[in-house]
């Protein structure tokens, strides 16, 4: 893994973890092709098959794990959206934000400038993590449009994005409307991904598909498409709040559809698993198919995220157990 070194043979090693104001140039978009969308196919069967095996496959083990779960940390998009959130809650995030890790599993494992790749969190709540975060490098990243459903009036929507980039958000989550792509009406897709986009101005954009509600996994390939080129910075999986967030197909089938894009246009775009990953061997699945598929380069906070909340305490687990060979009571490893 780039970007992450750990001691080995007792020797102490520098190590600087990528943070997130390392940034790839925004994703310009393009004119929206529809026989590129509609050319967009996947074999069902295949996905499964290859997702299947990857688990098995790439394992690391001892010191590389450690390595990679330290890389998992540096891309956690740190997310807190209950509704009985508090300002005292989002300031503990914020500090969980800026040391993830206990700092005596940190001076043993030889790491320096750690942190999560952002925290997320409402509207309401981006003043608070702004003043938290000031003079940490971590960006704030709100959610926005209607955030779950994204039915509110269209308006509304942009009002509520700008309001966000007012108050201090660095990235703004969008959540697209489902039914344009239950109902294969693509401009409009396209036209609203692309009013999101302005309305943003100098945020990066991460565009939320809701796959689990899609109904299918050509949906969601199109949908990446129409979304990639109005201009998203990001394609998201899931708000953590469906029936059905991030899977393994589900990431395959968006991951392709960015090298595809990147193939056509040179413009990296990034990819952030959202909603139900929750153990560190799980990070280390997804770290790997990004690897495989897309390449070093993604393997960083800038283009890529994972949205969670509970993931981080078992990493942190984990890397106790790597330091001192035993397991510890979840309760130590608090979030928030």
């Amino acid at each position: 893994m780039t970007g992450i070194t750990t001691k080995t043979d007792g020797a102490a090693s520098t190590a600087l973890a990528q943070l997130p104001q390392v940034q790839t140039p925004r994703n310009p978009g393009t004119a929206l092709d529809l026989d590129v969308v509609l050319s967009q196919r996947v074999n069902t069967s295949a996905v499964e098959r290859r997702c299947a095996t990857l688990p098995g496959r790439r394992t690391v083990k001892k010191d590389y794990q450690a390595a990679w779960l330290a890389k998992a940390i540096s891309c956690i998009d740190l997310t807190t959206l209950a509704g009985d959130d508090t300002e005292g809650r989002v300031r503990r995030l914020c500090a969980k934000a800026r040391q993830p890790v206990r700092a005596d599993l940190l001076e043993a494992l030889g790491l320096t400038g750690l942190t999560t790749g952002a925290v997320c969190v409402y509207h309401e709540m981006v003043p608070t993590a702004v003043d938290a975060l000031k003079g940490s490098g971590i960006p704030v990243a709100a959610v926005s449009t209607g955030f779950p459903a994204g039915l509110s009036p269209f308006h509304l929507r942009l009002a509520e994005i700008g309001e966000s980039v007012s108050a201090g958000a660095a990235e703004i989550d969008i959540v697209i409307s489902r039914r344009h792509v239950l109902t294969g009406n693509w401009q409009a897709l396209y036209d609203e991904m692309k009013a999101f986009r302005e309305a943003c101005g100098d945020a990066r954009i991460k565009a939320i598909l809701a796959t689990g509600e899609l109904g299918s996994l050509r949906n969601v390939a199109r949908a990446s498409m129409v979304c990639m080129m109005a201009g998203a910075d990001f394609i998201k999986t899931s708000t953590g709040k469906e029936s059905v967030n991030a899977t393994l197909p589900v990431s395959l089938v968006m991951i392709r559809a960015i090298r595809a894009y990147h193939t056509a246009t040179g413009v990296r775009v990034g990819y952030k698993p959202a909603g139900g990953i929750s153990k560190a061997k799980d990070s280390l699945t997804y770290l790997a198919l990004i690897k495989e598929e897309l390449g070093d380069r993604w393997l960083q906070p800038d283009l890529f995220r994972f949205g969670a909340s509970s993931l981080l305490g078992d990493i942190e687990r984990q890397l106790e157990h790597h330091v001192t060979g035993a397991y510890s009571a979840s309760w130590r490893h608090a979030t928030g």
